[in-house]
């Protein structure tokens, strides 16, 4: 009979090394860094005379060089070891996160926040591993604690922003600085270094396992939905044009959904319907989503922001074992090469979606993203065989359980 993880027990959740409460306290703090800058992306663009797009940079600069970092932080890891990967990640995020509070200009900002995108590249990729390495009680309560870790993360991520952003749109990069060189100093004292890879990994393994067509058709149907995602996340603050304190609240709730459905509804609904009919109706749901959130009045746009995070939670958890399970691909390699490819879009939306508005009205960029949405379900349902190998079998901790690096929610 499996323990139950949120056993308070020997073993259970609770009750876990110093080691992986450090590790896992750092990663809420990098999590919280992809959502910090949406309640004061105006302010931003206030403070420094810039235009919605310019600023949206912010995201485009962090994906895109964290795209990039995904072939590499395995061959980095895998040479020396998962400590120093953490501590070299943190390293970074403390520089480069308390450089883009100095900001004068958007390009210095945008600069600052890629060197912050490869820090937290490298740390977040290689957390998991060391939690499910130094936890107690086997992969089920420290993958829990992760996945429990990522979604407060993004919760209070906007949370954050808002309260030091409300003061000054400087004061959260400083907070984050801060936090995480807490974070180094703990798993500095507490983690012991952990056994290395038998094999080293090359950047090009990543590459060549997208040569599996299930693997690559997940990545493609991510990459559509990443799109979607990421435009909800970077473009919505602008249109929404709250106070930062009112914007956090809204991403705050955003965050609790995206969390709770995550790890709580997701794997429910997943064993009652199947992963691909899941995932399929889930990006159909938010592609009405988004497009009502474009259309509707203020009071819509904000209920459609909040809600959009339910089906992102679920998403988020059907592609990530999706995508660690189609192929047969160490699941380290797997996850790099996915993440490479739907990490673009990540880099794409919040540049292209203010383009789209200049070009158009505030109405399209949601179109856009809605249809991308689709051309995702699309992708699953049009590759549904190459998709399906362990698909129906997946089980929510089997996607994480090889303490494999994913950078996946």
């Amino acid at each position: 009979m499996d323990t139950d993880p949120l056993d308070a027990g020997a073993g259970g959740i609770l009750r876990q090394p110093k080691a992986v409460w450090a590790t896992a306290g750092a990663s809420v703090v990098a999590f919280m860094g992809i959502g910090l800058v949406d309640p004061i992306l105006p302010s931003i663009a206030k403070g420094l005379n810039a235009t919605p797009s310019q600023v949206s940079l912010l995201f485009t600069s962090y994906f895109l060089i964290t795209a990039i970092a995904m072939l590499v932080t395995g061959f980095v890891s895998s040479r020396i070891g998962g400590r120093r990967t953490l501590l070299l990640g943190l390293a970074f995020v403390v520089v480069f996160a308390g450089l883009a509070g100095t900001s004068g200009s958007v390009a210095q900002l945008v600069g600052f926040r890629a060197g912050w995108g490869l820090g937290n590249a490298l740390f977040v990729s290689t957390a998991l591993a060391v939690i499910v390495g130094a936890a107690a009680g086997g992969s089920a309560a420290a993958i829990l604690l992760y996945e429990s870790a990522l979604g407060l993360g993004m919760a209070c991520g906007p949370l954050l922003g808002a309260l030091l952003g409300n003061v000054n749109w400087r004061y959260p990069f400083f907070g984050t600085a801060t936090l995480m060189a807490i974070g180094f100093l703990c798993i500095t004292a507490f983690l012991r270094e952990q056994p290395r890879p038998a094999r080293k990994t090359s950047p090009l393994d990543p590459i060549r396992a997208l040569g599996h067509g299930g693997l690559a058709s997940a990545a493609v149907s991510a990459f559509f939905y990443n799109y979607t995602f990421f435009t909800v996340l970077a473009f919505t603050p602008f249109v929404l044009d709250m106070t930062p304190y009112k914007s956090g609240a809204v991403f705050f709730g955003w965050g609790v959904l995206l969390a709770v459905f995550s790890v709580l509804v997701a794997p429910r609904v997943q064993k009652r319907f199947g992963s691909l009919k899941v995932l399929g109706g889930s990006l159909v749901l938010l592609a009405v989503d988004v497009v009502v959130l474009g259309y509707g009045d203020h009071t819509t746009a904000v209920a459609c922001t909040v809600l959009s995070g339910a089906f992102i939670g679920v998403n988020n958890t059907v592609y990530t074992e999706l995508a660690l399970g189609v192929s047969d691909a160490p699941r380290p390699v797997a996850s790099a090469g996915y993440n490479f490819v739907r990490w673009f879009a990540a880099a794409a939306a919040p540049c292209l979606a203010p383009k789209i508005e200049e070009w158009s009205d505030p109405h399209i960029p949601f179109v856009v993203a809605g249809v991308t949405a689709v051309l995702g379900a699309l992708v699953v349902a049009v590759r549904r065989k190459a998709l399906n190998h362990e698909a129906e079998e997946l089980q929510p901790r089997h996607a994480l359980e090889d303490g494999v690096a994913v950078f996946a929610n």
